[in-house]
C-alpha cells in the first residue's frame, strides 16, 4: 500500500513538474514574440526621412561668344548671375532594410540607404549684355542653371553638411541598438556585430 502511494505521488510529481515546464516554455515564447513583435515596431517607427538642410549664395559670370563671316566678327553674350540656393541631404530610412532572426534573438541590418542630395537653386541676373547675333535663349539659362548646380554640389561634397546628416543618420539607426540591446538581443550590420554608436561610424566610413 506505501509503495502505491509512494508511486502515486511520484507521478503526480512529474505530471506537475510536467505542466510547470510547459508553462515556462509558454512564458518564454510569448516573450520571445513579444520582443520580435515590438522590435519590428521599432523598426517601422525609425523608418523616416533624416534631412539636413544648408543655404549657400554664390556669384557667377555666364559669357558665351560665337564668331562670324570667317571668325571675323565675334558677337557676345554675358551675365552675372547670384545663386541663393536650399540644399537638402536626406536618408529614406524605410528603405533601410532588417532581417529578424528569432532562434538566435538576432536583428541583422542588411542595408542601409545611400544620402539623397537636392539642391533647389534661385537663380537672379544682373547686367546683361547680349548681341543680336547672339541673344539669350531658353537653352542658355537651362545651361547656367546646370553649371550653377553642379558647382554648388561640389561645394557642398566638400563641406560638413554631409557629416550632419551621417551624425542624424548614425542617432536613429541608434535607437534600434539600444532597443535590442537591452532586450538582451545581438545586432549586426551584415556579418559585422553592432555593440556601440562608434561601430556605426565605423560602416558610414
Amino acid at each position: 500500500m506505501n509503495r502505491n502511494i509512494v508511486y502515486g505521488v511520484f507521478v503526480a510529481i512529474l505530471i506537475l513538474l510536467s505542466f510547470r515546464y510547459c508553462e515556462f516554455k509558454d512564458d518564454d515564447h510569448q516573450r520571445l514574440e513579444e520582443h520580435s513583435a515590438l522590435i519590428e515596431k521599432t523598426l517601422k517607427n525609425v523608418g523616416k526621412l533624416v534631412v539636413t538642410e544648408g543655404e549657400y549664395a554664390e556669384v557667377f559670370t555666364y559669357e558665351d561668344s560665337k564668331e562670324f563671316y570667317l571668325d571675323i566678327l565675334t558677337a557676345t553674350k554675358k551675365a552675372l548671375v547670384v545663386a541663393n540656393a536650399k540644399a537638402t541631404i536626406s536618408y529614406d530610412l524605410s528603405k533601410v532594410e532588417t532581417q529578424i532572426d528569432e532562434a538566435t534573438q538576432t536583428v541583422y541590418i542588411t542595408r542601409i540607404p545611400e544620402p539623397e542630395l537636392t539642391i533647389n537653386p534661385n537663380l537672379e541676373y544682373y547686367d546683361i549684355q547680349q548681341d543680336l547675333l547672339n541673344p539669350f535663349e531658353a537653352e542658355d539659362y537651362n545651361v547656367i542653371k546646370a553649371r550653377v548646380t553642379n558647382t554648388l554640389r561640389e561645394k557642398i561634397e566638400a563641406s560638413s553638411l554631409y557629416t550632419n546628416a551621417e551624425n542624424r543618420l548614425i542617432t536613429e539607426l541608434h535607437k534600434i541598438y539600444i532597443l535590442t540591446n537591452s532586450l538582451g538581443w545581438t545586432l549586426q550590420y551584415d556579418a559585422t556585430p553592432i555593440t556601440n554608436i562608434a561601430d556605426f561610424e565605423k560602416l558610414l566610413d
